[in-house]
């Protein structure tokens, strides 16, 4: 019997191109019971949803109306609903009331001016910011931030958004996140590195004896605040809190916990595996870490259950002793702030 050819086969019918979303990922419409199998969204998940988002419609009024007062009135509402996520209709909207940008754009209409037709926006927002902010420019990790905005929202509001975030619309400013040297970056990292340590000593240990300190590995979870390199739906859910605890406190140090508490929870659900890698294969881990220990339900969790805030503070002043000079002091938030006000005026008039 003579062997047919490869060519003599004829290919089976071609599947339908899968659903994409608004973001270009596959659309899913499984779900996963208690015990791990796969099966179909039910009509109950899909109204449960729907109640949801009513609730927040409710909750933020027309046009984000009644966000402040509701914020006031019900702050604990409000926190255990952000730390749930934030329905992904909503999200936009609830990130430029969060962040105070919405405000910013009112009060300054017409400072953003879009390029011209045919460039990407990505591209019009980080410029538009440049030339806004002279003093810091434009700095690669910045594109993450602005391109995760983007997808929720207009070009204009994305650049008010980043305006609010790094000037300080609600919250001490954040740009020392991208000034020459990374200033507030530098903090961070001493913070995370005496953290990491005192809260898990073991692991504390054994990156002293492979000599890895958190610069090799968790400067990007501050410079993009895990935008970078984390899962989609892990990051969007750390900014929700992040964003929100910034606006509630009206200080970034408490806003940017969350990135320490999830770094702190990484490392703790990966324990036991780091700490019996030698150096290589120790940095490849810390920056890649499994899938497993992604799933927000899971680690969002335990990052809640830690507490650095005190902690948090003492490590700052005691970085700014060893530098000799505060680290966005009192007196150096209200010279930023007077300047914040001073730069709106000057482009308003």
């Amino acid at each position: 019997m003579a062997k047919k050819r490869i060519d003599d086969y004829e290919p089976g019918p071609v599947p339908p191109p899968a659903p994409l979303d608004r973001f270009g990922f596959v659309k899913r419409e499984l779900s996963y019971s208690h015990d791990g199998s796969m099966k179909e969204r039910s009509a109950y998940e899909y109204e449960r949803e729907e109640r949801r988002v009513q609730k927040w419609r409710k909750m933020i009024g027309i046009g984000g109306s009644d966000w402040a007062y509701y914020v006031k009135r019900k702050p604990h509402v409000v926190k255990r609903r952000i730390r749930k996520g934030i329905p992904e209709c909503l999200r936009g909207l609830i990130w430029q009331l969060i962040s105070g940008s919405r405000d910013l754009l009112l009060m300054n209409p017409g400072v953003y001016e879009r390029h011209r037709p045919g460039q990407r926006s990505l591209y019009n927002v980080l410029k538009a910011y440049s030339v806004f902010d002279r003093e810091v420019g434009y700095v690669q990790g910045m594109g993450f931030l602005a391109g995760l905005l983007l997808l929720y929202m207009s070009e204009e509001d994305a650049f008010w958004l980043l305006v609010a975030l790094l000037k300080g619309a609600v919250h001490a400013p954040m740009e020392g996140l991208y000034l020459v040297g990374l200033p507030l970056v530098q903090q961070y990292l001493f913070q995370f590195d005496n953290l990491a340590r005192e809260y898990l000593p073991k692991l504390g240990e054994h990156f002293t004896q492979e000599m890895v300190n958190p610069s090799m590995y968790a400067s990007q979870w501050f410079i993009t605040v895990f935008s970078y390199s984390f899962p989609f739906h892990l990051a969007l859910r750390i900014w929700d809190v992040f964003l929100y605890e910034i606006y509630i406190y009206h200080i970034h140090l408490q806003g940017v916990q969350i990135v320490f508490k999830v770094g702190l929870a990484l490392l703790k659900y990966c324990h036991d595996d780091l700490i019996k890698l030698p150096f290589e294969k120790l940095i490849y881990a810390l920056r890649n870490f499994p899938e497993d220990a992604m799933d927000p339900d899971t680690l969002l969790p335990m990052a809640y259950s830690i507490k650095v805030s005190k902690r948090l503070e003492e490590l700052k002043q005691d970085y700014e002793k060893k530098n000799q000079k505060p680290v966005q002091s009192k007196e150096f938030n209200e010279k930023q702030k007077q300047s914040q006000e001073r730069f709106l005026s000057s482009k308003r008039s």
